[in-house]
C-alpha cells in the first residue's frame, strides 16, 4: 500500500507537467510500475535518494567511468552521470517495440547490401542518386568489403524517443560502431549495488543475454568454434571519449583492446603485435569510424586505422564487425524515405516510424521548410559535417534569412525535422524529482538468424527543464533502462552459448600495452622513491629549523643535492650560485607541485596516470579504486604551494602509500603472466637505479664523521632497513656496515644483490628470441651487474682517496646503473621498437565519433 505522502509525491510531480510524461499512459493514469517506484522512492525518502546519488557519483568515480570531451577543461576526466532514477517500460510494450527494431535493423542491412551492390533503390526512384554519391558515409573501396554472413550490419542502434502519440519513434540510426552498451552494463551494475530497493515489486529483465548473442556472434564469424579465434577490441586510443567504454567492453568480454598501431597487415592477413611476436588476428570489433580504418583506401592522413587492412577483410582473412562502409546508412536524409524502402523490400510499412523528416534537395520538400521554418529543426543530412542542430523558433527574424539562404545555396545537404514534444521521465534535479525530457538507446546483434534485442538500453536525459539536449556531449545524464513485469519472463533470458573445443589460456599483450605496463611500473616506482628521499629530506629541515648546528647543515646540503640527482629536477641544488640553501623550502615545493618541470612529483605523478589510463582494460576495480585516489592526491600536490610543510608531508604520504598500495594490490591478485612481469621489471629497474643515485650521492665523496652518519641513517631509512640495522649493528653507524647491507644481504628486498636477482628472474620468464639455454642481451646485462656487486669488496669500496672520494664504489654503482640502463634500451628493442607512438596531425575534435 501507498502511503498518502507517496500519492501526494506523485500528484505533486504529475501536475506540473506540461508535456506527455513516461509515469502516464494515453488516458493519464499513472502506470503501475511507475506507481510502484514512487512508492519505493517514498519509503526510501527523498533525503535518503539524493545520499545514494551521492554515492553513485562517488562510486562511478572510483570505478573510474568517464566521458571524454573535448575543448572542456575537466574534458578528459569527465565523470559519467548516472540519475539514480531509472527508466521503466512494460515487458509487453518492449516487445513490440522490439518487433519494431528488428524490422528497421533487417531493412537498413538490406538497405547496405543494396547501396554496396546493384544500388537498386537508385535504379528505381525510391532514393534520390545523391543520398548515396553525395553521402560522406559512402565509400567506393567498400563496394566488395564483405563478411561472410547473411546479415552485413552486425551491430545496430536505434535512438528512440515517445512521440505525442505515444508511440516510440525512431530518431536516429548508429550503425558503424555504436556506441553506449558499456555504459548500460556499468549503469546496471553500479544501480544493482547502490539502489538494488528500487526493483522490490518488479521483475528486471537482464542485460547479460546480450552480449552472450554478440560472444557468439563473434566466435561464429571467426570460423574458428573448434580453435581459440584471436578477438581484437579495436579503440582509437586513450583520448578518446569512450574509451572507458572500450577499455571495460574488451575485459568484460575477453578480447584484446588494441590500437591501429598495434596491427599490421601482411600476405593479406592481420597480425597484432605483441610480445610473444606476431600474432594472427581473427575478428576486429571495431570502433573507429569507418574512414579512419584504414589509410591506403580511405582517409590517407588516418593515423587510427590499419593500412591494408580492407584488402584482408576482402581476401576473408580477418572479420570486422560492423564492416567499413556502414556509415553511409547514418545519414539522416534516409529517415525521410524509410516508409518507401520499407515497402519495397519488405512489402509491409514501418512497425515504428521515423521522426517526421523532409529533405531539401526536392523543390516541393525545400518549399515546405522554408515556409515552416519556426516549426522544423534544421540538420546537415551529413553526419560527418560539423553542424549544431538549429531550431528555427529560437532564431531572430535576420537568424532566419541568413539559414534560409544557406539551405537555398545547398540544398541537398540539410534535412528538416519536425520540432515535436517527446516525452519527459521523471530525473533526480538538484534535490527534487523533476520532468526531463529523454531518449533511449537500444542495442541489436545480429544472431545468425535475425536480430537479438537487449533487454534494455542507455537512456540520456536533458539536464536543462523543456530543452531536448541529452547528449553526453553538451551536458546530459544517463539513465539505467528497466525492462520490467510482473513475473519473469524465462523466453527473454535464454542465449545458448558457443564453447569452442579448445581454449587458448595464453593472452596475446600488445607491444603497445606492454610498453605502458612496463613505465606503469617505472613511474610508479620513480614517484616513491622520490617521495620517500623528499619526505625524509624535509624531515631533516624540520628538524634543523629548531634544533639546528653547522655540523648538520652540510649533511642537509648533500641531501638537498641527491634529492635533485635522484628526481633529476636540474640545476635544483647543484646550481649553488643562487642562495637556495638559506630557504630550501621554495624549491623543494616547487620539486613537488610545478607539473611543468620534468622530474617532480607531479609530473611523475601525471606520467604514472596516462601510463595507467593507456592500459586500464589491466585493472580490476580494487586497483582502480586505488588509481583514483592517486588521482585526488594528484590534484592536491598540484597545490604544494599553498600548503604549509605538515600539510604538504601528509599529502606526500597519502600518495606514497596509496602507491604502496597499487603495487601490493597488483602483487596479489594480478596473474604472473606477461603483464606483471613487465610491470614487475620496470619497478625493479627503476628501483635499483634510485637506490644507486642515493647511495652515489650520499657516499661518493667521504664526509666527516657526523656528516655520514646521519647520511647513513638517511640511506637506511630509504631502504627501510633501519630497524634491521640496529637489531644488528645497535647505536653503531658505519659507512661499511651499512654499505654490506643495501649492497650485498640477499634477503633484504631493497638490496642490491636481492634486486638484481629478481630482476633476473622475470626477464627469464619474458618471451625471448634466443635459442635453447643461452641468455638475451637484458639477461646478460643483469648478470654482469649481479657478478660485479657480488664480488664487490666492501672494504675497498668504503676506502677514499686523497681528494676524499670513494673512486670505487661510485665506479662500481656507475657500470651497475649504465648495465641496468642498457637492460632497458633493450627491452625496448625487442618488445616495443615496433611500437611508433604516432603523433596526430588533426585535432582530436575532428574525429566524429559515435557520441552519447
Amino acid at each position: 500500500m501507498l502511503t498518502e505522502a507517496s500519492v501526494n509525491l506523485l500528484e505533486s510531480y504529475t501536475s506540473g507537467l506540461s508535456s506527455y510524461d513516461e509515469v502516464l499512459d494515453l488516458n493519464g493514469v499513472i502506470k503501475p510500475h511507475w506507481k510502484a517506484l514512487f512508492g519505493t522512492i517514498e519509503k526510501l525518502g527523498i533525503g535518503e535518494l539524493n545520499s545514494r546519488n551521492q554515492e553513485i557519483v562517488s562510486k562511478l568515480r572510483e570505478n573510474g567511468v568517464t566521458y571524454n570531451v573535448y575543448g572542456t577543461p575537466d574534458g578528459m576526466n569527465r565523470p559519467w552521470q548516472l540519475d539514480p532514477i531509472p527508466f521503466l517500460i512494460e515487458q509487453k510494450e518492449w516487445n513490440a517495440i522490439a518487433k519494431g527494431l528488428e524490422q528497421r535493423a533487417v531493412l537498413l542491412d538490406l538497405m547496405l547490401k543494396d547501396l554496396y551492390g546493384p544500388r537498386n533503390l537508385v535504379k528505381d526512384g525510391i532514393i534520390p542518386a545523391e543520398l548515396v554519391f553525395d553521402n560522406t558515409g559512402f565509400f567506393r573501396p567498400c563496394t566488395d568489403v564483405k563478411l561472410p554472413a547473411n546479415q552485413q550490419l552486425i551491430l545496430f542502434a536505434a535512438d528512440m524517443a515517445r512521440g505525442p502519440d505515444g508511440q516510440m519513434w525512431i530518431v536516429d540510426n548508429r550503425t558503424q560502431a555504436p556506441s553506449g552498451s558499456g555504459y548500460t552494463l556499468e549503469n546496471r551494475v553500479v544501480m544493482s549495488k547502490l539502489l538494488p530497493e528500487l526493483a522490490q515489486g518488479m521483475y528486471v529483465s537482464k542485460l547479460s543475454p546480450y552480449f552472450n548473442s554478440l560472444q557468439n556472434t563473434v566466435l561464429r564469424l571467426s570460423d574458428k568454434s573448434k580453435d581459440a579465434p584471436n578477438i581484437v577490441y579495436l579503440t582509437p586510443g586513450p583520448n578518446n571519449e569512450a574509451y572507458f567504454e572500450h577499455a571495460y567492453l574488451a575485459s568484460y568480454l575477453g578480447y584484446t583492446l588494441a590500437q591501429g598501431d598495434d596491427l599490421l597487415v601482411r600476405n593479406g592477413c592481420v597480425w597484432l603485435k605483441s610480445i610473444d611476436g606476431l600474432q594472427k588476428v581473427d575478428v576486429i570489433v571495431r570502433r573507429i569510424d569507418d574512414d579512419w580504418c584504414d589509410p591506403l583506401e580511405l582517409r590517407e592522413d588516418s593515423q587510427l586505422g590499419v593500412p591494408g587492412l580492407l584488402q584482408a577483410i576482402r581476401m576473408g582473412h580477418v572479420q570486422v564487425l560492423n564492416a567499413p562502409g556502414t556509415s553511409v546508412l547514418e545519414n539522416h536524409a534516409f529517415l525521410a524515405f524509410m516508409e518507401n524502402i520499407c515497402q519495397y523490400f519488405l512489402k509491409e510499412k514501418l512497425i515504428m516510424p521515423s521522426v517526421a523528416t523532409w529533405w531539401c534537395g526536392h523543390a516541393k520538400e525545400l518549399s515546405y521548410v522554408l515556409e515552416n521554418i519556426d516549426e522544423l529543426i534544421i540538420k546537415k543530412a551529413n553526419r560527418k559535417t560539423r553542424f549544431r542542430s538549429i531550431y528555427g523558433r529560437l532564431l531572430t527574424s535576420i537568424e532566419k534569412e541568413d539559414l534560409k539562404r544557406m539551405i537555398e545555396a545547398a540544398p541537398h545537404e540539410f534535412i528538416a525535422q519536425q520540432e515535436v514534444s517527446l516525452s519527459t521521465t521523471p530525473s533526480l534535479i538538484d534535490g527534487n524529482i523533476e520532468p526531463r525530457y529523454a531518449v533511449l538507446r537500444a542495442f541489436m546483434v545480429a544472431d545468425g538468424n535475425g536480430y537479438h534485442v537487449m533487454q534494455g538500453g542507455l537512456t540520456r536525459s536533458s539536464a536543462v527543464k523543456d530543452r531536448f539536449v541529452i547528449s553526453n556531449q553538451y551536458g546530459g545524464f544517463s539513465k539505467d533502462t528497466w525492462i520490467v513485469s510482473d513475473k519473469t519472463v524465462d523466453t527473454q533470458e535464454k542465449v545458448t552459448l558457443i564453447t569452442p573445443a579448445s581454449v587458448n589460456k595464453h593472452v596475446s599483450l600488445p607491444s603497445r600495452s606492454a610498453e605502458n605496463l612496463f613505465w606503469v611500473g617505472r613511474y610508479c616506482e620513480r614517484t616513491m622513491a622520490v617521495i620517500k628521499f623528499m619526505n625524509i629530506t624535509i624531515n631533516v629541515l624540520n628538524l634543523d629549523r629548531n634544533f639546528g648546528g653547522s655540523a648538520k647543515q652540510e649533511h642537509i646540503k648533500v641531501l638537498l643535492q641527491a634529492l635533485t640527482h635522484l628526481s633529476s629536477t636540474y640545476p635544483g641544488f647543484l646550481d649553488e650560485t643562487e642562495d637556495k640553501f638559506q630557504d630550501p623550502y621554495k624549491e623543494v615545493i616547487d620539486m613537488i607541485s610545478n607539473i611543468s618541470r620534468a622530474g617532480s612529483v607531479a609530473s611523475n605523478i601525471g606520467s604514472f596516470l596516462n601510463a595507467v589510463g593507456a592500459v586500464r582494460n589491466q585493472w580490476d576495480l580494487e586497483i582502480w579504486r586505488i588509481v583514483d585516489l592517486i588521482d585526488k592526491g594528484f590534484h592536491s600536490i598540484r597545490n604544494a604551494s599553498s600548503m604549509n610543510s605538515t600539510n604538504i608531508q601528509k599529502t606526500l604520504d597519502g600518495l606514497f602509500n596509496n602507491m604502496f598500495t597499487f603495487l601490493g594490490v597488483i602483487a596479489e591478485s594480478m596473474p604472473r603472466d606477461n603483464s606483471f612481469l613487465l610491470l614487475e621489471t620496470g619497478k625493479l629497474i627503476e628501483r635499483i637505479l634510485s637506490r644507486i643515485s642515493v647511495i652515489q650521492s650520499n657516499f661518493g665523496v667521504k664526509n666527516a664523521p657526523a656528516v655520514e652518519n646521519e647520511l647513513i641513517e638517511a640511506t637506511l631509512i630509504n631502504h627501510h632497513l633501519l630497524v634491521n640495522y640496529r637489531q644488528i649493528y645497535k647505536s653503531h653507524l658505519s659507512v661499511e656496515a651499512m654499505l654490506d647491507m643495501v649492497l650485498l644481504e640477499k634477503k633484504l628486498p631493497y638490496s642490491l644483490a636481492y634486486m638484481l636477482d629478481e630482476l633476473k628472474k622475470n626477464l627469464g620468464h619474458l618471451p625471448t628470441t634466443t635459442r635453447g639455454e643461452r641468455l638475451n642481451e637484458a639477461e646478460k646485462f643483469v648478470l654482469k651487474a649481479s657478478t660485479l656487486i657480488k664480488l664487490a669488496d666492501i672494504a675497498d669500496l668504503s676506502k677514499s682517496n686523497r681528494n676524499s672520494e670513494r673512486e670505487e664504489l661510485f665506479d662500481l654503482l656507475s657500470e651497475v646503473a649504465r648495465l641496468i640502463s642498457s637492460v632497458s634500451t633493450t627491452l625496448n628493442n625487442m618488445y616495443f621498437s615496433h611500437t611508433l607512438m604516432h603523433h596526430s596531425f588533426f585535432d582530436p575534435a575532428d574525429y566524429d565519433t559515435d557520441e552519447i
